[in-house]
Parts: structure tokens; C-alpha cells; sequence
């Protein structure tokens, strides 16, 4: 069996100590540029490999996060892991990748587990069954820095990352009446979760704003599934006096309310228009491409662990810090008629 290379074996072949060795594996500032790239160097063709519970031991810290989230196979949720992992993985972090199924006792045995295995610090986007706070404070008193995305749950101490909702279903909204629609309906997903909340909010500003009534008959419940934007859409189409437009907070509503309005003949966007949320990449390959509100799922990722990493480093983990990124709306066939364009 061939023995593994240790820093001793390093520091013979350059001649050096085996504190200096360690020291310029670990970053140590005390060590010139020059002799880390060397150690580093060596290291990769004497094929060292450190002893991560050795280092978690010596310095406190696992050089492991945990991420958890509601589903990892929608778009949004793994471009925003995409983008954790370009921040924290350079500086030696495992991201460590969970999914709740959008069940708060998954999440709370998730959390649980995290917090045994002693992860440096957990990003989180809440599910939508999740209604108490106990296991995100937990995270808080064991001094493990807690960062939301997405979705939130304000928590003293507890730092996130999200999307300006309000905006973005401001623009949306503001969008459609600018293309002559008057009767806008709005299709949301979970109003306990407070980035649906916002969308609602967003979405009457706007109306407010040209004079448009608010109709609560317009505004209607659905599960972020095809089928459940297809029969949205088939109730506000059989309103005695049904939409001209919809703004759904989920692009897959939206495809499901295009495909029921192509069915029963209406042109789109002529006679009736349609924007989505999240602007997953089928709205653009789409042969009716899908206007929808970007949420920026990549830089939400970076930010999140850049938040992290600032806490990691702080002597103060509990150091609250909210950014809220903006939205930008991308127009596309599904909303811009003939005559606006």
C-alpha cells in the first residue's frame, strides 16, 4: 500500500521546516507568496492531500456549509448552488447540498443534522410549510452564521439575500397595462410565504397607480405545476367578465395559462398577454417566448456565500445583513402585441 504524503515529506524535498509548510498550506500571511506557490506546488505532485478532521480539530472549523432549499431540480435553486459553490469552493469550503421538499419537519431534521456535523454556517431558502422559527434560532445560539435567499424569515440576527418581489410584480404589472390590458389577473402560489405576499403587493401598486380596480376574483391560487396553471386559467376564463392578461408568480403557471388560452383560440399576445416569474430558460426557447421578472439566481447564490464568508471572518457571526437585489423584467412575444412594438 503506498504511504500518503505528509507536510514532513514536503518539507524535505524543499529543505524546509515542516511548520513553514503548514503554514503556507494554511494561508498563514506570515509566509511570502513565493514559498506558498512552491509548497502549493509541491503538494499537487507529491499528490498531498490534507487531513480536513486534522484542520477542523486545530482550528475550530469544519470547512463545511450547509445548504438547504425546497427542490434542487428547479433552475433557480441550482444556478443559485452554481453560484455558492464559485464563491466558497476557491476558499477551501464543501457545500454541502440539501433539499426539504417543501416539508417544514424535513427542513427542521435537516437544520438538526447540519448543526451535528458542525458546519461553519447554513444558507437557507425556507419551505412553504415552514410556520415556526425554533430550528433557525437554534443555528443562531450555537454562534453558526444563518443566511436566507429567497425565501425569508425575519430572525434577529439572521442575514439574506432576495429579489425586490414588490418590483418586480411592479413591472410586470405596469408592463401590461402599458400594452392597453385593463383586466389583469394575478396567479400566486403561497401568500403564507412573504415573496408571494410582495408579488400580490407589487402587483395592486401597479394597478393603483393607472386607476384599476383591484378584483379579488382575479386573483387566484395554484400550485407551481403545468397542469395547475392550465385550470387557473380555466376559472378566471369562465368569470362573467373574464382577463384580458395575467401576471403569474411562476413561469410554469404561465406556460400552463398559454396553453389552455392556445386551446380554447385565443392569439397571444393580440388577444390577451401573459408574464411569468423567475424567467427560467424554456420562456426563451419557447416558439412563444415568455416574458417573465428575472430573479438572478446566479449573483443571489454569490452574494449569499460573500455574505457568509464576511460573517465567517467577523468576530461577530450574529452581524445582520439584508441585501435585496433588483429585478429586471425580459419582454418577450407571450406580452408585447403588434401595435406596441
Amino acid at each position: 500500500m503506498k504511504k500518503k504524503t505528509t507536510i514532513y515529506d514536503i518539507a524535505k524535498e524543499l529543505n524546509i521546516t515542516a511548520a513553514t509548510v503548514s503554514r503556507a498550506l494554511n494561508d498563514n500571511p506570515r509566509i511570502s507568496a513565493d514559498t506558498k506557490k512552491l509548497v502549493m506546488a509541491t503538494a499537487k505532485r507529491l499528490n498531498y492531500k490534507q487531513n480536513r478532521v486534522a484542520q477542523a480539530l486545530k482550528s475550530g472549523k469544519s470547512k463545511n456549509v450547509g445548504v438547504v432549499l425546497p427542490y434542487i431540480n428547479r433552475n433557480f435553486f441550482s444556478t443559485v448552488i452554481r453560484g455558492i459553490e464559485e464563491e466558497l469552493n476557491p476558499k477551501g469550503y464543501n457545500v454541502i447540498i440539501t433539499q426539504t421538499h417543501e416539508k417544514a419537519n424535513k427542513e427542521i431534521d435537516i437544520v438538526q443534522n447540519l448543526l451535528n456535523a458542525q458546519v461553519d454556517g447554513i444558507l437557507i431558502s425556507v419551505s412553504r410549510q415552514t410556520n415556526s422559527n425554533d430550528h433557525l434560532t437554534q443555528v443562531l445560539k450555537k454562534n453558526v452564521p444563518l443566511i436566507f435567499f429567497d425565501r425569508k424569515k425575519d430572525i434577529k440576527g439572521g442575514s439574506s439575500v432576495t429579489l425586490d418581489d414588490f418590483q418586480g410584480a411592479y413591472k410586470a404589472t405596469q408592463h401590461l397595462i402599458a400594452q392597453g390590458c385593463t383586466k389583469i389577473a394575478h396567479m400566486t402560489i403561497d401568500l403564507a410565504l412573504l415573496i408571494y405576499q410582495n408579488r400580490l403587493a407589487g402587483y395592486k401598486q401597479a394597478l393603483s397607480e393607472h386607476g384599476i380596480d383591484f378584483n379579488p376574483d382575479y386573483v387566484i391560487g395554484l400550485q407551481s405545476e403545468i397542469v395547475a396553471g392550465i385550470d387557473a386559467a380555466k376559472k378566471l376564463m369562465s368569470l362573467p367578465e373574464p382577463p384580458d392578461a395575467i401576471f403569474s408568480a411562476t413561469d410554469l403557471g404561465a406556460l400552463g395559462a398559454i396553453q389552455y388560452l392556445k386551446e380554447i383560440g385565443k392569439t397571444i399576445p393580440d388577444d390577451f398577454c401573459v408574464v411569468g416569474f423567475s424567467n427560467e430558460p424554456f420562456t426563451q426557447f419557447m416558439e412563444l417566448p415568455i416574458s417573465s421578472v428575472d430573479q438572478s439566481p446566479l449573483l443571489m447564490g454569490k452574494t449569499a456565500a460573500k455574505v457568509f464568508l464576511e460573517q465567517i471572518d467577523s468576530d461577530d457571526v450574529k452581524i445582520e445583513k439584508n441585501v435585496v437585489l433588483s429585478p429586471t423584467l425580459e419582454i418577450r412575444k407571450s406580452s408585447l402585441k403588434r401595435d406596441n412594438q
